[in-house]
Parts: structure tokens; C-alpha cells; sequence
């Protein structure tokens, strides 16, 4: 699929790794501005780099997406470099999975109050740019799990804050999606280290899969790029299922 966003000003909170990065990658491939931040420099210096391989603008900054301020810093920074915000995507994951204290800390605080927190300063600039913002919730906010409850209910909190945040903001011209992948494979993720580790849930949930793989990052980009795009200008509050099947097992 072909994407026009020339010109367009695009955040991505998480873009040095996995689906975050794919996204940045398809928003600078097809012609936008694109900021990025994460906590690793290194992975985010080499981010960055290929980032402006594409011949547009190309910022990363590290920020700790679990700290309020810095969240808020960020956005207003990367929101002054590139000179307005079209797109913001709400991606990092703090992957608090446990039913503990720092399971609960850890997805509150950055999948639940980070994009609160980058929504809020940045709302301003899509308002004057009627543009949209795109979170990154999982089917795992779908349905109950015993192995990840924090993390699954986070995601499911995401998906509700996607609706209301898409009925506030429809007066102003600012549409709010949001996208819920399934299992998704990458170098250095948590799928492939379950994977080389012979993990049985591993092999669980690619049993589980009628399309017999687990997704790929570029794959839930696209429908990412898709619903920030004039193709999708008529859709907001919506959450779209990006999973090869996996919820239909």
C-alpha cells in the first residue's frame, strides 16, 4: 500500500524498535517529518540514522515515557523542531505483565499515562493541523488473561480512552484510532527470545494462529499509516484487530 504524507509532521513515542519503528519508518518512506523517542540511546541513534536515509527530517530523542515530564518535554520539543504536529502515534509499552505493584506501575505508567500525557500537549497542534492520533492498545485488551492481567487491562483501558478521546476531539476536526496487534516477531523481541528459548508459549500461540505464522511489525504499520491517512477520514473511535486470526481461535 501508498502513502502520500509529504510534508506532514509525525511523533512517534516507542520508534526505535519494533512496531514503533516500523511505523516511523513507513511515515518518513512515504514522505513525512518524523520525531522518535525512547529510553536506549544506542537503538536510537541507529533509528534516527535510518530514519533520515529517507530524505526527510529525522529527530530522536531519549526520554523516559514513564516520567511525566519528561513525556510532556518531548513532545513540545519534537512539536517546535519540526514546526507542528500532524500525526501523533502512541506506541511504547512499559510491558507490565504481572498481577503485582510493578506490573501495575509499569503499564500505567507508560502504555496508560504516557499517552495521556503526549495526547495532551500535543492536542493543541492537531487541532490546527486537524490531524489525528493513532494508539497502539494488543488483542490482549480483548479478552481476560491469567498470564498477563495487567498488561491485558491496560490495553483494554486503551481502547476505551481511544473512544473518548475520539468523541472529544471530533468537534475539532481530530480523529483518534487506534490499533490492536496480535503476536508480533522481531529481532531482539520478546517473541523471538521465547522462540530461541524453546518456550512453550510459543509454540501455544502460533498454534493458535490460522495463518500458521506471528505477524510482522511492518504489517501492523501499515494499518497504522492507513487510519492516519485522508484514506480513513471518515473513521475515529475505532480499533482495528491487527492479528492473522488470532482472536478467532
Amino acid at each position: 500500500m501508498t502513502f502520500d504524507f509529504s510534508g506532514k509532521r509525525v511523533l512517534v513515542a516507542g520508534g526505535s524498535r519494533g512496531i514503533g519503528l516500523a511505523v516511523a519508518q513507513g511515515f518518513a518512506r512515504a514522505g513525512a517529518d518524523v520525531a522518535i523517542c525512547a529510553r536506549s540511546q544506542g537503538p536510537l541513534d541507529a533509528a534516527q540514522a535510518e530514519l533520515a536515509g529517507f530524505g526527510h527530517k529525522a529527530i530522536a530523542a531519549s526520554c523516559d515515557l514513564g516520567d511525566g515530564p519528561a513525556v510532556l518535554r518531548w513532545v513540545e520539543d519534537a512539536a517546535q523542531a519540526l514546526g507542528g504536529v500532524d500525526v501523533l502515534v502512541n506506541n511504547a509499552s512499559g510491558f507490565g505483565a504481572t498481577d503485582t505493584e510493578e506490573g501495575w506501575a509499569a503499564g500505567l505508567s507508560v502504555d496508560v499515562m504516557a499517552t495521556v500525557r503526549a495526547s495532551r500537549v500535543a492536542i493543541p497542534h492537531l487541532r490546527a493541523s486537524k490531524g489525528s492520533i493513532v494508539n497502539v492498545s494488543s488483542i490482549s485488551g480483548f479478552r481476560p488473561s491469567t498470564r498477563t492481567p495487567a498488561y491485558a487491562a491496560v490495553k483494554a483501558l486503551l481502547i476505551s480512552y481511544t473512544s473518548s478521546q475520539a468523541a472529544m476531539l471530533a468537534k475539532d476536526g481530530v480523529r483518534v484510532n487506534a490499533v490492536a496487534p496480535g503476536s508480533i516477531e522481531f529481532p531482539g523481541g520478546s517473541w523471538e527470545k521465547r522462540r530461541l528459548a524453546g518456550e512453550p508459549v510459543y509454540a501455544n500461540i502460533l498454534a493458535s494462529i490460522p495463518f500458521g505464522r506471528l505477524g510482522t511489525p511492518e504489517e501492523v504499520a501499515d494499518v497504522a499509516l492507513f487510519l492516519a491517512s485522508p484514506l480513513a477520514r471518515w473513521v475515529t473511535g475505532q480499533t482495528i484487530i491487527v492479528d492473522g486470526g488470532q482472536m478467532l481461535g
